[in-house]
Formats: C-alpha cells, sequence, structure tokens
C-alpha cells in the first residue's frame, strides 16, 4: 500500500456495520487533528493523553449522531486535571468534514508526571452534552468519573443513559514515523450493540448497585453475538488502530470477516474552532461600562483570548457592553 493512501485514512471517522450481528461500529484516526489540538498549549504529557482519549471519543460518538450542531464532552475533577473539554461540530454540507477543538485545564503543582493519566481527575463526572442549535432543547447526561479510563466512563454512559451495550477500544501515543516529525496519533474502536426492535427493555434496578449493566440489557442471541463482537475486539493490537500501515478496511476485515463487516463512507474531520470577535462581543453584551472598565486593561482595550485555539482578541471598550457606543 502506498504511503499517499495510508495518510489518506488519517483524521477520518469510519462507519461499519457487522452483517451477521446486529453490531454497528465506527474506526477512527486522528493524526493533523490531534497535533494540532495539543500544539495550542504546551500541556503535560499526562494531560496531552487525557486531551488525546477525550478528543477521539468525541470523534466516535459524535459520528454516530445526526447532528445540525454541536456534541460536547466535558470530564471535570477534583484531581490535579480540573477540566478536559471537547467540541465536535457536524458537516455543515454534504461532503464536509467534521470540526473537533479541545483544551484542558489542570493544576500544575499537583500534577504526578509519572502517574496514570487517568489517576489525576480524581473524583469528578463524564459528561455528554449535545446542543442542536436555535429552537432545540440542549441535552445533558452525566457519569461518574470510575472504571479505569475514560473510554469506560463512555461506556457506562451509553449503558445507563441510552441503554445501549457500547465497547471502546483506543489507542493513543507519540508517534516516530520515518521521514516524519514526533507527533501524537490516536486511533480507536467504537461498537454498538443496536436493538433489534424500536428500543431496549431492560429494568432500572438490575445489575450491582442498581446500575445497569450490558448484559442487563442483552439477552440470548443477542448476548451471544455481542460477546463473540468483544472477544475479536480484544484481539486488535495498537498499531493496527493508530495506523498508518494497516488501513481501516483491512483492520475490520481481520477482525471481523465471519461476522460480514460493511463499510459506509468515511467522515473527514479536521481541527476548527467556532470562535469569533461576534461572539465575544455578544457575551460582553450582559456588562454595564462600569464593569466593562474593571476588565480594561492599561493599554486602554478588553482582550480575550480563546482557551481551544488560542485566538487574541482586542477591542476598544467603548463599543462593549449594553451602554455601548453605536457606530455610525
Amino acid at each position: 500500500m502506498t504511503t499517499g493512501s495510508q495518510i489518506a485514512w488519517d483524521d477520518t471517522v469510519l462507519p461499519f456495520q457487522l452483517d451477521a450481528s446486529g453490531i454497528r461500529g465506527r474506526v477512527a484516526r486522528l493524526d493533523g487533528v490531534l497535533d494540532q489540538v495539543l500544539k495550542q498549549h504546551a500541556y503535560p504529557s499526562v494531560i496531552e493523553a487525557l486531551v488525546a482519549e477525550t478528543a477521539l471519543l468525541t470523534a466516535l460518538i459524535g459520528q454516530t449522531i445526526k447532528l445540525r450542531w454541536k456534541l460536547s464532552l466535558q470530564v471535570r475533577g477534583k484531581g490535579p486535571a480540573r477540566l478536559i473539554a471537547t467540541d465536535y461540530y457536524g458537516p455543515t454540507a454534504e461532503g464536509e468534514p467534521a470540526r473537533i477543538r479541545a483544551y484542558a485545564s489542570y493544576d500544575a503543582e499537583r500534577l504526578d508526571p509519572t502517574a496514570d493519566p487517568f489517576s489525576q481527575i480524581g473524583e469528578g463526572y463524564f459528561a455528554v452534552m449535545l446542543d442542536q442549535g436555535e429552537g432545540m432543547l440542549p441535552y445533558q447526561g452525566f457519569t461518574p468519573i470510575a472504571g479505569g479510563s475514560l473510554s469506560a466512563c463512555a461506556e457506562t454512559y451509553f449503558a445507563q443513559s441510552e441503554q445501549i451495550p457500547t465497547r471502546f477500544q483506543l489507542a493513543y501515543g507519540e508517534s516516530a514515523e520515518p521521514g516524519r516529525p514526533l507527533r501524537w496519533r490516536a486511533g480507536g474502536i467504537m461498537l454498538q450493540h443496536m436493538p433489534q426492535t424500536g428500543g431496549v427493555a431492560a429494568e432500572q434496578g438490575s445489575g450491582e448497585g442498581g446500575l445497569l449493566t450490558h448484559a442487563d440489557i442483552l439477552a440470548g442471541a443477542e448476548s451471544d453475538d455481542w460477546n463473540r463482537a468483544n472477544l475479536l475486539l480484544d484481539t486488535v493490537e495498537t498499531l493496527e488502530m493508530i495506523g498508518p500501515s494497516v488501513p481501516p478496511t483491512d483492520l475490520l476485515v481481520r477482525l471481523f470477516h465471519e461476522e460480514g463487516p460493511r463499510v459506509f463512507d468515511a467522515q473527514p474531520v479536521r481541527f476548527g474552532c467556532s470562535c469569533s470577535e461576534d461572539k465575544v462581543r455578544n457575551t460582553m453584551s450582559i456588562y454595564s461600562q462600569k464593569d466593562i472598565a474593571k476588565m480594561t486593561t492599561e493599554a486602554g482595550v478588553v482582550t480575550a483570548d480563546c482557551q481551544f485555539c488560542g485566538a487574541h482578541y482586542e477591542m476598544d471598550p467603548r463599543t462593549l457592553g449594553f451602554e455601548a457606543v453605536k457606530s455610525e
């Protein structure tokens, strides 16, 4: 396979279906997107790992939803890693790429660079937020930080909030490829067992501690199909997921050839931020001139920096707030 074909799979999410078992899935690869997300900030390696995992989950989950606007994931904890936030913006037109942005907030003094990244979150929650835009009510779902990884938190979210058995297998890290500079790469697979008829019947209160499990949701042949697919997924290797030497199509055939894998059009993903000076001005519109004066620098301007992309805005304080001087 040529290098050009290898790179063509970077920054894509490939939907697929296992026809023999009623399971759908996604294969995601993030290369340039993740590199752009991380190069906006000089994060410690443990924070970079958390951002990489969250961005990969965001790409996989975002592609499963018919988005009019935005899907967001937030990881909030009481540990040194206080916040990991990502946004996934659906394509604006047929054939257009989706866009991802991400950033992290952390306490550098408390951070342990030798510890497992997940342990740096501490007690907290994993949140999924869906905003379909004007005229639509936003949705929020939460699950506690538990299970040893963010992918385990996402699996629990789908089992509890959506009652859909879901499995993630992720890999990410800095890659040293011949002829290319050291950079972060990430790859992963998402499996979901879809209900056969119009919904999933499962009793609340089943499972340990009153929490639903995959076993509570599935039964009989469906459970056998799900268990078999998970056993096959367990054989995947890190380099197969991250790439670029193994195309996602070849990987699916290697893992699930007896399950009848069928692929659909791949969704390209790019780095993208929705910030703008107009949005900053709109945010400032609730403040009085007295409030704006407190935000004004010694140079006589109000500044704002985007935490996602690093964009820097400087504005005349007289044009901000609900008492702003209107330009003619």
